[in-house]
């Protein structure tokens, strides 16, 4: 029998929903720091990778205000968070090479909001079958690139 060791997990089954604050306000308060996860800061929405991903490259567009839904939200703030999408669709293209890309939005804990009182737009790469036997048979993600490489290549191409 193989083993797949994924030892940053840890920190997730051990500490998921016990972190005080909240996790997009504290991952902006960190932006420019050394490992930070945030790809890209604007003036009213900023760019950060899932720390657990559903594939390389998962980002996340965050409004920088804390708030729950979209009926809080500025049209001038879902029109960044929307080109922002635009830009990223463009980069994880020429990073990643993805064959789609799916783009969602959990509102409330009970759609799947892993933090539900911060809205949040999700990118997650996809390539043609790319649903293995690992997430159908064992529930289990293979992700081959750490977030903080991977929000290391996403900045520097964002940038240009």
């Amino acid at each position: 029998m193989e083993r797949i060791f994924a030892p940053w997990r840890m920190s997730y089954v051990q500490n998921a929903g016990q972190e005080p604050g909240c996790v997009l306000c504290s991952a902006l308060a960190g932006a420019g720091s050394e490992g930070s996860l945030v790809v890209h800061a604007g003036p009213l929405a900023f760019v950060v990778m899932n720390l657990f991903p559903y594939s390389s490259g998962h980002l996340m567009v965050a409004l920088r205000r804390h708030v729950a839904s979209l009926g809080e939200a500025t049209a001038e703030e879902l029109a960044e968070v929307m080109a922002l999408s635009q830009r990223l669709e463009q980069v994880l293209g020429e990073v990643y090479r993805p064959d789609g890309i799916n783009l969602g939005i959990n509102l409330g804990r009970a759609a799947g909001a892993g933090v539900a009182d911060h809205i949040h737009l999700h990118l997650v790469p996809r390539w043609a079958g790319d649903s293995n036997f690992m997430t159908v048979t064992a529930g289990t993600r293979v992700i081959p690139e750490d977030p903080a490489e991977a929000a290391a290549r996403l900045r520097e191409r964002f940038s240009r």
